[in-house]
């Protein structure tokens, strides 16, 4: 497993400067040559550059990504926003993110005003609270050693705190054993956000990405990042359900349905601790035995 870039804090997403005509510019998160950016960290970067032609009282409420090429973590990322409509209800945005001459990724957002209208919710919250469970690193104290140095990249990789409420499917594959397709975990930012909603929504964008194809090796016996195993995510929706603070525990759950032909189906849900569903992603990703 090569050495993660440096965890960069969440708030520096929104650092954009502006190039002009609807451009925005990301600065490099930094990482060494020859690592792939994280596709959340693009994807977030999207989010907050589609976000500042909109009208603040109108939050994201979806988003779609294609990631179209691996991104460096060294370069900057230039971010050309193209105003799709903008309606009497909602707003669409388009991104599209480019190294150099070389799209990385494709983003569609959508925007919407709160408004009434029936409200009902079928899944419901079922886990430990987070202060009952063990940290990673006491959980996993006794698991093989590439688990404990896996967890050890996992908290340089990412700005999050986390707390898994039941078996890792990783330590499973740690004694080359299969496990059920579906992983649950607590996680929160370990630095204070601002009270802006979109500092929010963006750190939650960049969360969704996190560990979610990992479910789909599961049953195989194996991590993301095995010899033999090419991975990648293909494309990410994520619909926002409603407002929620990514610097308080909220609770993941995420499964893997299908997999086959070299691609795999992912999705995962958010609650916050009261609850109720904040957010639902969907992402299907590459898994293939590598050429």
């Amino acid at each position: 497993m090569p050495p993660p870039s440096p965890r960069a804090p969440l708030a520096a997403l929104l650092d954009l400067s502006d190039s002009g005509d609807d451009v925005l510019r990301a600065a490099p998160r930094g990482g060494p040559a020859g690592e792939r950016a994280f596709g959340g960290a693009v994807v977030a970067q999207s989010l907050a550059a589609a976000a500042r032609t909109v009208d603040a009282g109108r939050p994201v409420h979806s988003l779609h990504a294609y990631f179209v090429r691996p991104g460096d973590p060294s370069a900057a990322v230039d971010l050309a926003v193209a105003r799709v409509r903008d309606g009497g209800s909602y707003t669409t945005r388009e991104v599209t993110a480019r190294q150099g001459e070389a799209a990385i990724l494709v983003l569609t957002c959508s925007f919407t005003r709160p408004q009434a209208g029936p409200e009902h919710q079928v899944p419901a919250l079922a886990a430990t609270p987070p202060e009952d469970l063990p940290r990673p690193e006491e959980a996993l104290a006794d698991a093989p050693a590439p688990v404990r140095a896996w967890l050890d990249w996992l908290d340089r990789r990412h700005p999050f705190d986390f707390r898994f409420d039941g078996p890792l499917p990783r330590v499973a594959a740690g004694r080359g054993e299969p496990a059920p397709p579906r992983q649950r975990f607590w996680f929160r930012s370990r630095e204070t956000l601002p009270d802006e909603p979109l500092a929010h929504a963006v750190a939650l964008a960049y969360a969704t990405d996190m560990l979610l194809l990992a479910t789909a090796v599961a049953p195989h016996g194996t991590v993301i990042g095995a010899p033999g195993l090419a991975t990648a995510s293909l494309d990410h929706a994520v619909w926002f359900h409603g407002p929620a603070r990514a610097d308080d525990w909220l609770f993941c759950e995420q499964e893997s349905t299908w997999a086959g032909g070299g691609r795999a189906m992912c999705s995962g849900r958010v609650f916050d601790r009261g609850g109720r569903l904040v957010l639902t992603v969907a992402q299907e990703g590459m898994v293939r035995t590598a050429r």
